[in-house]
This record gives structure tokens, C-alpha cells and sequence, in this order.
């Protein structure tokens, strides 16, 4: 008995770690669908805060949950429109990366 319960949580911690987000993976996304507006580093860059007279979050000093993340990449928040692109493993992915970001 007790061998089977420790065969049935060494499958679950495997299923589990399959699906564990890829921040470096994150990076190339970030880099290639937020970094224009974002910043390469997690802060805003000044010249569309200016363009589009909006309030960018600094990913550096703001806390973001997976889920806000998400949800603003794939519905678009304020005057941020979806990235249609970015779904599935790379938006599991980019939200673990800007997680990386908070300092």
C-alpha cells in the first residue's frame, strides 16, 4: 500500500512539473510582444506613456498575480490591446518572466 502511494504522488509531482512556466522561454515572448511598450527591463517606456497618454505599471515596483497578467494579455487592459499571439504555454511563460522583473 504504501508503495503505491508514493508511486501515485511521484506521478503527480511529475505531471505538475511538466507544466511548470518557463521565464526564460517568458523572455522571448516579452521581448518580441511587450517590449516596445513595457521596456526592456520592466519599465515603461517614456515615449508611449507620452504617445498614448497612458499610466504604464513598472513591472520593477508593482506586483502583478499570474491571473492580472494574463488577462491583460489576452483581453487588453485600458488602452492596451490583446496580443492575440500569445497564448497557451508562452502566456504561462511571459507571466512567469515579468514576475522576474519585480525587484
Amino acid at each position: 500500500m504504501r508503495m503505491i502511494l508514493m508511486t501515485a504522488a511521484l506521478a503527480v509531482l511529475s505531471s505538475t512539473a511538466v507544466f511548470a512556466a518557463d521565464a526564460a522561454a517568458g523572455k522571448a515572448v516579452y521581448d518580441k510582444s511587450c517590449k516596445t511598450c513595457h521596456g526592456a527591463d520592466g519599465t515603461p517606456n517614456p515615449g508611449m506613456v507620452k504617445m498614448m497618454k497612458v499610466d504604464i505599471k513598472d513591472f520593477k515596483t508593482t506586483d502583478f498575480s499570474d491571473a492580472a497578467i494574463k488577462t491583460a494579455v489576452t483581453e487588453g487592459k485600458g488602452k492596451m490591446k490583446p496580443i492575440p499571439t500569445v497564448t497557451g504555454a508562452s502566456l504561462d511563460n511571459v507571466a512567469a518572466y515579468v514576475k522576474t522583473l519585480k525587484k
